[in-house]
């Protein structure tokens, strides 16, 4: 029983990583068989047979002639550098208890710091969940301020604070799965789409004696207000996920600016914490099911974003 117990949660080691993933014609093979495991459509005419394309592992229909590689329509589509190094950063990424910042993954691939970050930021773009299964049973919902850099002209200037609303599944005497999402304002146009689409009809949620609240709680009869706007012992247990969620902020990257990306990092990590076995395949495949993330795409989150890159 208890080897059994060990080979579930026994993660992917950095030897047996090396080991499976020796060279780049390896990881458009394994990209490749990720891709069309259901089998080759056409994207262009939905055909649905191929010949070999110009490049180990592509796939050209045979009925209009269109080319598609493994990386084509993925995350790694139009990646750089080598994939093989691409694939060390969702390694690092996946394995990692308190995941890794760019400039560490720069030091470790002897790549540019830049560049790291910006693959990086495509990574947490596929750690976001899209919550076909909603938080149930008991819940918590509550908010907290995150001090982030303020930037100006490039430059850093002052510090802003981020509003992020913090919702828990409570299991016994812990927590099973947590979301967190970045908000403008504490009011019901924020709130309540939030828990429409992260928290299930049925469950029972308890929040704080704040106005926002105690309005949604007329429309949704699941939704408790507590006794005090204030923060109680009652919400031990979401306080622990804020003050652990700060410390790692400041703690692995010092500082960030696009908060959204690494909530979805630390929400994913943290609801996989048991999942040690398959977590680096589960990465890559989302990766692979995911749109391509263009940079322009990536600093469109951030109304202010500038050019520059931080970690």
């Amino acid at each position: 029983m208890y080897l059994k117990m060990e080979a579930k949660f026994k993660s992917l080691s950095i030897f047996e990583f090396q080991a499976r993933f020796s060279n780049e014609e390896v990881c458009f093979e394994y990209l490749a068989e990720l891709k069309w495991s259901k089998g080759f459509t056409c994207k262009k005419c939905k055909h649905k047979r191929y010949c070999n394309g110009l490049k180990p592992f592509d796939r050209q229909c045979t009925k209009c002639n269109y080319l598609e590689s493994p990386t084509s329509g993925t995350i790694f589509h139009k990646v750089k550098f080598s994939i093989l190094k691409a694939f060390w950063i969702v390694y690092y990424l996946a394995t990692s208890k308190k995941g890794m910042s760019s400039t560490e993954l720069s030091r470790k691939l002897q790549l540019r710091q830049k560049t790291c970050w910006l693959f990086r930021m495509k990574v947490l773009q596929a750690m976001a969940s899209n919550f076909e299964m909603p938080l149930e049973g008991k819940v918590e919902v509550d908010e907290c301020v995150i001090g982030q850099i303020g930037y100006r002209n490039n430059r850093k200037n002052k510090k802003s604070k981020d509003l992020v609303i913090i919702a828990i599944e409570k299991k016994g005497k812990g927590i099973s799965r947590i979301c967190a999402q970045k908000i403008g304002k504490p009011d019901k146009q924020s709130i309540r789409p939030f828990i429409i689409e992260k928290i299930d009809e049925q469950a029972s949620i308890k929040t704080n004696a704040k106005p926002t609240y105690v309005a949604i709680s007329k429309e949704f009869n699941n939704l408790c207000p507590g006794k005090s706007p204030s923060k109680s012992a009652e919400f031990k247990l979401t306080q622990r996920v804020i003050m652990s969620l700060k410390a790692w902020l400041q703690g692995t990257h010092g500082h960030t600016r696009h908060l959204q990306f690494y909530l979805n990092e630390y929400c994913y990590r943290f609801n996989r914490h048991l999942m040690k076995l398959g977590l680096f395949e589960n990465l890559i495949l989302r990766m692979v099911q995911h749109a391509p993330a263009p940079y322009k795409l990536i600093i469109s989150y951030a109304p202010n974003s500038q050019s520059e890159i931080q970690q």
